[in-house]
């Protein structure tokens, strides 16, 4: 495993998120899907566990650091609201700006490390979190 990190993870591979602690995580993923993708396909197409996906293993401690700051997120309903860390969360490329201003400025606990994965969410169509 890549880095110190209590709270965020980063897995060279799936066999060694798998001796890490199965799959009890929250993943962080990129949307690969293209821009101008309905909604409702992008919240219908997920597949877990990517080896380029950020995970998180303390639910509570996430919600805790971070719910306030992921509250825009598209359920698989269509619906919105603050990150649920059971179900499927969608933020779109401008969402993530967003974002990415909020941790700059509270900067909670082990934000330069999602910062650093956020950015790459550039190359992409935004991204997930998918819960446990």
């Amino acid at each position: 495993m890549k880095g110190d990190s209590v709270l965020f993870h980063i897995f060279n591979s799936q066999q060694e998120r798998g001796e890490y602690a199965g799959s009890a995580f929250i993943e962080l993923q990129f949307c690969a899907l293209p821009e101008g993708t309905p909604v409702e396909e992008i919240v219908d197409n997920i597949t877990n566990w990517k080896d380029n996906s950020l995970y998180i293993d303390d639910e509570n401690e996430f919600y805790r650091e971070y719910g306030r700051i992921f509250d825009c997120g598209i359920y698989n309903n269509l619906s919105r609201g603050t990150v649920d860390v059971y179900g499927i969360n969608y933020y779109s490329s401008d969402m993530t700006d967003s974002i990415i201003r909020k941790i700059n400025q509270e900067k909670p606990a082990e934000y330069e490390i999602l910062l650093s994965w956020l950015e790459k969410t550039k190359e992409y169509n935004g991204f997930y979190i998918l819960g446990l």
